[in-house]
């Protein structure tokens, strides 16, 4: 047993907190895996994954915003809404202002912000529950969205819809695949390599044990592999398509958001928020600045969101952003983000998000229909939740604890845990 102990530790990068890191990838691969053999392969085909991602970019986008206001000890109900409520906007900027789709973009983000920073006033200096500010705001500009648009539709022009429905484009000599794509995808395999290099490297030179050369080369191996199949499902797909467009702006969001929260003094300022404000704002961290921060950033990702769905959707309507607030959210805590704030990362979000993607197309190419499909997603996150709550109180085993929250680290690493990437800070005092 001891063993089996420290292989699994090495396996996993040296701590049972990074083996739980690959549970919820583990169960997301057993679902795709699950859904390839239901669906007799059709999972998995290029076509399907790739109208997978464009389905769900946008819902994985807000999932990141979300992920920072629950970390901090909010809930935002309004994204739908201001989504909903942006998009129409742009669209009405395009068709009847005729502003130029790429300042068309800008005035959308700058509607998020100012939704935010108003939504952001009430939370941080007025002190009123992002609960019901969201709430109020998701009366708000989902009835804004309706009489703007007067309950009707307004397209958006060509160019626009390369936001949402466009593809990583042709180039170069002609070998069955986009190249693009194939290049896409050798970055990433190599930032794998390069990641795994340095994390050896760190080890070496703070004289900390490593992991065995042959554990780091399997573990390289297998996440290289995944990139490669990936890849190439999605440079084979038919002639004009490819990675989309929206995939790589949720790509550089990801690396974005994720070096914020993990690296700088602001990310690890949201962090202790939420572990514990009181201790937090004596230590010298901005509550108020932290707050309208994470809320006014909430609101220019879902006017991003919102405009992604109107150019994939090539218009503008009425119900745009139904329910998108339920699924980021699901998404966040599927992810691993804690209720009571303090605990999540971006990753650990996105995994989640795709697990309840994957569910949700597989379920439909088996032909379920959309009424059974809402019951079993919620049934799915209410009985994972149940049961892990059930079995901590119980002193057992717990399914959320090691295995749907994958991307944390121990509690009890103590303050200094904030410096550290997808950290789970210690509900303690922390330095400014």
């Amino acid at each position: 047993m001891s063993r089996f102990k420290d292989l699994q530790k090495n396996l996993f990068g040296g701590t049972t907190s990074n083996a739980r890191q690959f549970g919820m990838i583990f169960t997301l691969v057993a679902i795709v895996v699950l859904f390839q053999v239901l669906t007799d392969g059709l999972t998995l085909r290029s076509d399907n994954l790739i109208a997978l991602f464009q389905q769900n970019s946008y819902i994985l986008i807000l999932a990141i915003g979300m992920l920072m206001v629950i970390v901090a000890g909010h809930i935002d109900l309004s994204v739908g809404s201001i989504a909903a409520f942006a998009g129409i906007l742009v669209a009405k900027s395009m068709a009847e202002w005729d502003l130029p789709w790429p300042v068309a973009i800008l005035f959308g983000l700058l509607i998020g912000a100012a939704i935010g920073a108003w939504q952001g006033f009430w939370v941080a200096y007025i002190g009123v529950p992002a609960f019901i500010v969201t709430l109020a705001g998701m009366l708000i500009f989902r009835g804004g969205n309706q009489f703007i648009g007067n309950a009707s539709t307004i397209p958006v022009p060509e160019g626009f819809r390369t936001i949402g429905a466009g593809f990583l484009p042709e180039v170069g000599p002609s070998t069955g695949y986009n190249n693009l794509t194939l290049l896409l995808g050798l970055a990433a395999c190599a930032a794998v390599v390069w990641r795994e290099v340095q994390a050896r490297k760190t080890r070496r030179e703070m004289d900390a044990d490593a992991a065995p050369l042959w554990i780091s080369i399997f573990r390289m191996a297998v996440m290289v592999g995944v990139l490669v199949f990936v890849t190439l499902r999605f440079a084979s797909g038919r002639v004009g398509t490819s990675f989309p467009v929206s995939g790589i702006i949720l790509v550089a969001l990801v690396i974005l958001y994720s070096f914020y929260t993990r690296n700088t003094a602001g990310g690890r300022h949201i962090y202790a928020v939420g572990g514990n404000s009181r201790a937090a704002e004596l230590s010298g961290v901005k509550l108020q600045r932290v707050n309208f921060f994470v809320m006014m950033n909430m609101s220019v990702l879902a006017a991003l969101a919102g405009m992604i769905f109107v150019a994939r959707s090539a218009a503008s309507g009425p119900q745009d952003g139904n329910g998108w607030e339920l699924d980021a959210i699901a998404a966040v805590f599927i992810g691993g983000a804690a209720v009571s704030g303090g605990i999540g990362t971006i990753s650990g979000s996105i995994v989640g998000g795709l697990v309840m993607a994957v569910l949700n197309n597989g379920l439909q190419l088996l032909g379920v229909g959309t009424d059974r499909v809402q019951i079993i997603k919620g049934l799915v996150l209410l009985l994972a939740v149940a049961l892990d709550v059930y079995n901590k109180s119980q002193g057992r085993f717990s399914i959320i604890g090691s295995i749907m929250r994958p991307f944390r680290r121990e509690a009890s690493a103590g303050p200094a845990s904030l410096s550290d990437a997808g950290s789970e800070p210690a509900k303690t005092t922390v330095s400014g």
